[in-house]
Parts: C-alpha cells; sequence; structure tokens
C-alpha cells in the first residue's frame, strides 16, 4: 500500500497569490442564491418543467428589453441561430455572409439550413465585420448579412441597414455575446428581421446550463420557430412542418433568466466601467505593443470579453504573456484561435490562410482578459502589473 507524500513547500518566503479567474460567476450568484432556489422549487411545486409558465413570461420580458414584438426560447444560441434563419426564409442555395472571425456556432447555424456561408474579413481594431468588405462579396445569390456583435459590441446598426438596403438583403444579428448593447441608437436584437441569443453560463445574461433566444417583430418568424422547436407542431400531435426538432427552453433557466433580467442593466454598466479602468491603466503600455479592441459605442458597449491585441511591437508574443500570466494565477483566454474559414470541418468551403489577412492576424494577437461584475479595480491592477513585468523586461543577451 502507498502512503501520499505531501507536496513540496515552496521556496518563496511570499505567500501564492490568490487567483483571478477569468470568470467568476459565485459573485452575481452568491446574492440572489435563495432566488435562484425559489425559482426552481416553484418549477417543481407547479411540474411544468417544459414550455412551462415561465418560459412564456421570460420570453415576454426579454422580447421588451430587446425593443422587439416576439421573443421565443430555445435550446441553445446555435439552434436560435438555425431556426431563426429558417424562419426568415433562407433555403439551400441562398448565400448569407458572415465574417471569418466568430465563433464556430455562427457558420454551423448557416450550414445546417442548407445555404452557402460567405466569409469577409474584419476590422482591426474592432474586430467587428468590416461593411466595405461585405459590399464587394455580394452577389445575386446573396440573401443575407449575419451580423455578429462581437465581444460586447454592435456592428453599426446605420450602416447595416444601408447597406441592406442598397442591395435588397435581409440582416440577421448573431447578438449571443451582446445582451442588451446599445449604438447609434439600437439595441442588439433590434436591427434585423432576427437575432439570435446564447444563455450559455458565461454570457452577460446566462442560464445554468443552456439556452438560447430568438426574438423578432415579425409574427409569422416568431411562430415559425415556435412550431419548428417543438417538432414541427403548431398544436400537440399536429406536426406541419418535416423541419421540425426538439429545441426548447427548460423551465426552470428560464425562471433563473426572468430572476436575473432586472440586473443585467447594473451589470452590464460594472463591465463597462470596469473595461474603462482597464483601458485607462493599459494605456502606458500601448507603446509596448499591448492595445485594447477599440470602443466606437461609448457606453453602448457591453464587455461580455475584454481582448486586447499583443502586437508585433511587444517584445514577448502572445504564447509567453499568457503562460507567464498563468504563472501568476492569472487566467486568460483566446477569442478566437483559428478564424471559422480555416476549421478543418470547412475545408470543402474552399478558403485558405491569407484570405482574409484581419482576421487570421487577429486571431494571433488577441488575449481575453478577465472581466465579470464584481472584479476589482484591485485584481485589474493586478492584471495589468503582471502584463507590464512581461513585456518591460529587458532581453536576456547571450554570450558567444
Amino acid at each position: 500500500m502507498h502512503s501520499s507524500s505531501p507536496l513540496p513547500e515552496s521556496s518563496s518566503d511570499q505567500p501564492s497569490q490568490p487567483q483571478i479567474p477569468f470568470v467568476d460567476l459565485s459573485l452575481q450568484h452568491r446574492p440572489i442564491q435563495a432566488d435562484i432556489l425559489a425559482v426552481v422549487e416553484k418549477t417543481l411545486s407547479r411540474g411544468d418543467y417544459v414550455l412551462g409558465q415561465a418560459v412564456a413570461e421570460f420570453e415576454s420580458a426579454f422580447a421588451e428589453a430587446c425593443g422587439r414584438e416576439h421573443a421565443v426560447g430555445v435550446g441553445c444560441g446555435t439552434d436560435a441561430i438555425t431556426l431563426g434563419l429558417r424562419a426568415c426564409g433562407i433555403c439551400p442555395g441562398d448565400e448569407v455572409i458572415l465574417p471569418a472571425n466568430t465563433f464556430i456556432a455562427t457558420l454551423i447555424g448557416i450550414a445546417q439550413v442548407g445555404a452557402t456561408p460567405i466569409f469577409v474579413d474584419c476590422e482591426r481594431a474592432t474586430g467587428l465585420l468590416d461593411l466595405a468588405a461585405v459590399e464587394s462579396a455580394i452577389t445575386p445569390k446573396t440573401r443575407a448579412i449575419v451580423a455578429v456583435h462581437l465581444y460586447g459590441q454592435m456592428v453599426s446598426p446605420l450602416g447595416l441597414l444601408q447597406l441592406a438596403e442598397r442591395h435588397d438583403l435581409m440582416i440577421f444579428e448573431d447578438a449571443a455575446q451582446a445582451h442588451l448593447a446599445e449604438r447609434e441608437g439600437y439595441t442588439a436584437g433590434s436591427v434585423g428581421l432576427g437575432a439570435a441569443f446564447s444563455f450559455y453560463p458565461s454570457k452577460n445574461l446566462g442560464a445554468l446550463g443552456d439556452g438560447g433566444m430568438l426574438v423578432t417583430s415579425e409574427a409569422v418568424v416568431a411562430q415559425t420557430v415556435r412550431s419548428l422547436r417543438n417538432y414541427g407542431a403548431t398544436r400537440k400531435y399536429f406536426h406541419t412542418d418535416p423541419g421540425g426538432t426538439n429545441s426548447r427552453l427548460d423551465t426552470i433557466q428560464a425562471g433563473v433568466l426572468q430572476l436575473k433580467l432586472p440586473y443585467l442593466k447594473r451589470w452590464n454598466s460594472d463591465r463597462n466601467r470596469l473595461a474603462a479602468y482597464y483601458d485607462r491603466a493599459l494605456q502606458p503600455l500601448t507603446a509596448k505593443g499591448i492595445i485594447p479592441m477599440q470602443n466606437v459605442s461609448k457606453a453602448g458597449h457591453v464587455y461580455h470579453l475584454y481582448v486586447v491585441r499583443v502586437t508585433a511591437n511587444c517584445p514577448v508574443d502572445r504564447t509567453v504573456l499568457q503562460l507567464e500570466l498563468n504563472a501568476n494565477a492569472i487566467q486568460t483566454g483566446i477569442h478566437y484561435p483559428t478564424p471559422c474559414h480555416l476549421q478543418p470541418a470547412f475545408q470543402s468551403l474552399g478558403y485558405s490562410a491569407g484570405d482574409f489577412p484581419c482576421a487570421e492576424a487577429l486571431s494571433q494577437e488577441i488575449l481575453s482578459l478577465p472581466m465579470y461584475p464584481g472584479l476589482t479595480t484591485a485584481q485589474i491592477d493586478r492584471v495589468v502589473d503582471a502584463i507590464a513585468s512581461v513585456v518591460s523586461r529587458e532581453p536576456v543577451s547571450t554570450l558567444i
């Protein structure tokens, strides 16, 4: 029988610093934990676990928050894209434009309706869809633009609407990272024919599991998604759409989201305030090649992620910086390391390296720093100090 041995003691006299997690959901859940448990108990007492009362109540509240007439809860954000595009009339053979630098769910949603994804590049400073590139990619088969509101910031609504009107195109919003984001007088979800949201736990408005929502002001689109999510049935055991599936927002998740929705504006405001603090603290490091992604939305940016670019001017590369931060108990992420057009699963689309220089360059530069309501300015100071320590070191001379 083997006995376990204690780990060797650290040689440092200083205690290790507490970890700064990339996301800490406990900070927002702890104050409302009793209310969350009450939501669960309420559902247990009613027994309406699927498409129960809380689903309809949350759908109504979320539609109103987005400035839309209808909202339909589904199983996840990817399904909100797939079912939403189908309900908006996107069919096999239609070309749908999307940015190369997005999460794979955007691409999968387009592919699942049988449409042809057409990638375009992004803006280097913001990561948002390059509308000039969109215009250059339009062909007679182009039917829609999927505008991805990235990192918590909206693609220009006015630019999108003007472009769509010039070319008679449909706008569909992927707002998975942009709950209640604002720009140019519009709220995320209020620009296109339809918009998809995700309620993955780490989102600005997150469930305790998966969940998604399609919002629209067109009754026929909403009704189609309601049918599609429930086996293509317009009423129980009466199925009119062969493309139906099982994708329904759980009643417990809807109840939790309904509980959290009134806190969302405050949480978003906290994120924006913390991002402004990051911006000021990082300003001296811009000369060292650490460049925050640009905010062109001011208070309308809801900072689902706080992302910096580790540019060619930085004396260390991103991998070294990320490893050093991890060694200092600071978690980071990369969103996203491989653009969609270079993903192995979609090589058949015919794209290759070099097609979208900005998206490809960003994938090698971007680093997401800790960002969540409850993060403290002292923690941000520690993150920035750690970055400064790494990028300000003198290079080690090698004796020959």
